[in-house]
């Protein structure tokens, strides 16, 4: 489970081989507050994101995406 980003606590993982549609994963229990800064930033980052899911799904190495600031 490749780590993607790491941001105020929350880790955000994008597993190689994972079903459509395409999405990532944010660890542990979150909380409203947390939920809400995990859209924010996906939100920021949706090209990024995709990029990372076209990776993952040829098997090749991740790229890493800036937190949220």
């Amino acid at each position: 489970m490749p780590e993607i980003c790491r941001f105020f606590g929350i880790v955000i993982t994008m597993y190689y081989n994972d079903h459509v549609p395409p999405h990532f994963h944010a660890e542990g229990r979150l909380s409203p507050r947390a939920l809400g800064l995990v859209i924010e930033w996906a939100s920021a980052h949706k090209s990024d994101l995709m990029t990372d899911w076209a990776l993952a799904r040829s098997h090749s190495p991740l790229k890493t995406i800036d937190p949220l600031r």
